[in-house]
């Protein structure tokens, strides 16, 4: 096993550990059942951040409860402060940015790498992209990826990898 892929079990282990979300807690965040975070999404305002049952927090995402450009803007003023909030059973993807203020509905589904500058007020949307958007329904994105999805939670790295070196019709291609 190489160090890299060592140091990247223990930083899973790490982020969705008991231990992290009892960190968080304390923090003041507000976290429901069964999360599942892959990242470190304290801020120094982790007590504006509540996250519903069910959510998965992907690796590399940030939560931003504030902004401190606004005092180049104003005189006397140092920051402004929002919650952010995100409904049950959501999906946040890889390297995604929650600004301060928004609230992502219950079943959102949330792009690798968007920039979520507005909330999500109607449940089951898939939304993406700098600014996020919604881009369809979780049931759309359902019925186009039922071709190609595939579960390899109970396989070991060496049988994941031989399913997929020799399963070429279930990759997606764009």
């Amino acid at each position: 096993m190489s160090l890299s892929y060592l140091i990247a079990k223990l930083r899973t282990y790490f982020f969705k550990s008991d231990a992290m979300i009892h960190y968080y807690r304390k923090q003041g965040m507000i976290i429901g059942k069964k999360p599942r975070i892959f990242s470190d999404i304290s801020t120094p305002e982790s007590y504006l951040i509540e996250i519903g049952d069910n959510v998965t927090i992907s690796n590399g995402v940030q939560l931003i409860t504030h902004d401190a450009s606004i005092a180049k803007a104003l005189d006397g003023v140092t920051d402004v402060f929002g919650k952010v909030k995100i409904g049950n059973n959501c999906f946040i993807g890889a390297k995604s940015i929650i600004l301060y203020g928004c609230t992502l509905a219950d079943n959102t589904i949330v792009a690798a790498g968007s920039v979520v500058t507005k909330s999500v007020t109607e449940s089951g949307k898939v939304i993406g992209g700098n600014p996020a958007k919604v881009i369809c329904d979780v049931d759309t994105f359902a019925n186009k990826s039922k071709k190609i999805a595939v579960t390899t939670k109970s396989m070991t790295k060496e049988q994941k990898r031989e399913f997929l070196i020799n399963n070429d019709e279930i990759l997606l291609k764009r």
